[in-house]
Parts: structure tokens; C-alpha cells; sequence
């Protein structure tokens, strides 16, 4: 299988390293990813400006631009041969519940949604981990379960993974996204006349009352799978109610 390998780290992060090492056991894999850490940059992309790719070595490049804009490079322009499958990751610290709202490691993956097999998006809970090895083990094992789903047009995986040993791991579930509370409040950090200066800390803390949730299963030392739907669009049966709050046909 073809596949387009990326993240928002940059191109020589320890996780994309040893995931590249993994798939490329198995798969043709192309590296493309960011000149330099992109994270939180969701799916933007670079319009209307100029961005340099530099191949690094044989099918490695590196993009001094944004996540999503190596995904559609490798896609349209980059790679000759036609890739089949986006991944993305794997991504020092977790994309758990809401936050796959802006994770640039989960944009990235979004543009391979009508590939031929659904994309999928890695994601380890330390920002140091210790068994970064044997997760990218994992990690390539579930691309080829990835690769037996529907070729659905609207839907990606996004899989985090606790930094465990075998030993250690419960297994793996199937979950859906938590719900966070309001996000900590903007630390100001400094002021410069008129100016001010923030920094965002961390998302809120999960809400009360959820179960299966990705970060329950986390939390509980599971991996967690979750199957992310991006049709943007409501079901069609519920369209006579929306029709009669905008009155139009």
C-alpha cells in the first residue's frame, strides 16, 4: 500500500521516526511533514503563500508550512505515485475528546478522507515516551485493520495510545469522543502598552456522567479507537424542521 505519512511535530520527531520505521516493514511509505512543530493548527492551510519543500533523503521531505498542507501536497503535487492512505502521527501528547476540534495531527489525516481506505491519526499520551517502540508496533498493526474497513468518504480513526509496556496494557477500545468543561482561562503572561499577552493552558476536564468515552479508556490503561464522522451535513429526515425555522423550501 502507498501511504502518505505525516504529523504536526516535524518531519524528524521521535514519533513519525519510529512509525516510519514500522509501516515501511510492510508499505511504500512517503514522509511528509512540517519543517517544525505545528501543533494546534487543525486542518489551515498555507493560502496564497509560498511554501518550501525540501527533500531530506529518499521519499522524505520536510514543508515549511502546516500539517494539512503536507497532506495535499504529497496528494496533488509532491509524490508521483498515488497514495492510498493518510497517517498522521504518531503525536507526542494525546488528542482526546474535543480536542481533535484543532489538532493539527488530526487535520492532517483529514484530507485523505476520500482516498482508497479510510485515514488514520496516532496520537501518545507523554510528551517523552518511554515505549514509543512498541506503540508504533501497534500503531502499524492497526493501519492494515484500518485498511479492511468500508472506503467510507466521510469518516477517519483517531487512536490514542497510553505510553505502556505490553505487560501493561489492558487492550483496546472502541470509544467515543469525551466532553470537556469550559477550557482553563488564558494565563496573561506579560503587557506591553496597549498590548497584552496570553498563553492558553490546558482543555477542561472531562464532564460528569460519560461512559466509553476515549479518555475513560485511557485512563484505564486501554487504547483507544475512535471513528470520527466529518459529514457536515444533517440527516435529510430532519430536514422539514429546519425548513420551517428558516421558512425557505
Amino acid at each position: 500500500m502507498n501511504i502518505l505519512l505525516t504529523n504536526d511535530d516535524g518531519y524528524d520527531a521521535s514519533g513519525i521516526t519510529e512509525l516510519h520505521k514500522s509501516l515501511s516493514k510492510d508499505h511504500n511509505v512517503y514522509l511528509i511533514a512540517p519543517k517544525e512543530n505545528c501543533s494546534g493548527m487543525s486542518a489551515a492551510i498555507s493560502l496564497r503563500k509560498e511554501i518550501e519543500v525540501k527533500e531530506i533523503s529518499k521519499n522524505i521531505f520536510s514543508v515549511d508550512g502546516t500539517p494539512a498542507d503536507c497532506s495535499y501536497l504529497g496528494l496533488l503535487s509532491v509524490i508521483p505515485d498515488s497514495i492510498e492512505m493518510i497517517v498522521s502521527g504518531i503525536n507526542l501528547g494525546a488528542n482526546l475528546g474535543e480536542d481533535i476540534f484543532y489538532s493539527g495531527t488530526v487535520g492532517a489525516a483529514i484530507a485523505g478522507r476520500r482516498l482508497n481506505y479510510v485515514p488514520v491519526a496516532f496520537s501518545v499520551t507523554a510528551f517523552t515516551p518511554k515505549n514509543l517502540s512498541f506503540i508504533s508496533e501497534q500503531a502499524s498493526l492497526i493501519v492494515n485493520q484500518v485498511s479492511k474497513l468500508p472506503n467510507d468518504k466521510n469518516i477517519i480513526v483517531n487512536v490514542n495510545f497510553p505510553d505502556l509496556s505490553s505487560s501493561k496494557l489492558n487492550g483496546t477500545k472502541l470509544t467515543m469522543l469525551g466532553k470537556r468543561g469550559t477550557p482553563d482561562t488564558p494565563d496573561l503572561i506579560g503587557s506591553n502598552n496597549s498590548s497584552k499577552f496570553y498563553s492558553f493552558g490546558p482543555s477542561g476536564k472531562l464532564l460528569p456522567n460519560q461512559v466509553d468515552t476515549d479518555i475513560q479508556a485511557i485512563d484505564d490503561n486501554y487504547i483507544s479507537i475512535s471513528i470520527l464522522d466529518y459529514n457536515l451535513s444533517v440527516d435529510a429526515s430532519n430536514w422539514n424542521f429546519y425548513r420551517e425555522v428558516f421558512n425557505c423550501e
